[in-house]
């Protein structure tokens, strides 16, 4: 998916890309526990250790570090729905495929995911600049409802599926993990993945 972000500009003392990333990691973790429109520079200053004003020789606003959040987790996340769909796989080894990516990325951009889920519909709405992010929604629901759609036709998934209806479900079911899921934690996202497909594809109650 084309970076489709603001402007970027940055002044001439841009930080190398590692203090950038840690940068951009504090702030996506103020962003996601306060909401945008309540965090302040000066939060975000707070929680890297630096002066407000010291932040502005690195970003513009903190528009734009949202900018760069929400751009670069969306672009990584396409990038590997992308890869899934390329590979042609049967409608359910895609379904499962598009999971466990989604769950990968939970684990490397939990706070990223978060605030997109709370700030998308509102900051694409509002302000032109995060258009991008109405663009993103309408590829990933292609791509949930394609695969849905290919399960039906190829007698893979049930016949009397609702697909709009089964495609809210399961991208809601997998979302919502960034709001407890942590890295590091006990299970792992493959095998996070591996449960939530059990559980989707076959149920939780016992045949007779």
């Amino acid at each position: 998916m084309p970076r489709a972000g603001g402007n970027g500009e940055r002044t001439a003392m841009t930080p190398s890309p590692g203090r950038r990333r840690e940068l951009l990691a504090a702030a996506a973790e103020v962003f996601a526990a306060q909401g945008y429109n309540a965090t302040t520079v000066r939060q975000i200053a707070d929680a890297v250790g630096m002066l407000a004003g010291s932040l502005y020789y690195h970003f513009d606003s903190k528009e734009s570090m949202l900018d760069e959040i929400l751009a670069g987790f969306l672009d990584e996340l396409w990038a590997g729905y992308a890869a899934v769909l390329a590979a042609r796989l049967g409608p359910r080894e895609t379904l499962e495929a598009l999971v466990t990516e989604s769950f990968r990325e939970i684990d490397r951009h939990r706070a990223a995911v978060a605030i997109y889920q709370k700030e998308a519909r509102h900051l694409a709405a509002q302000q032109p600049r995060f258009g991008y992010l109405a663009d993103a929604q309408r590829n990933f629901e292609q791509a949930w409802l394609g695969t849905l759609e290919r399960g039906v036709a190829a007698k893979v998934f049930r016949a009397d599926l609702d697909i709009r209806l089964t495609y809210r479900f399961v991208r809601d079911t997998v979302w919502v993990a960034a709001s407890w899921y942590r890295p590091g934690a006990q299970h792992g996202p493959e095998e996070i993945a591996r449960q939530y497909l059990s559980m989707v594809l076959d149920g939780i109650a016992l045949r007779n």
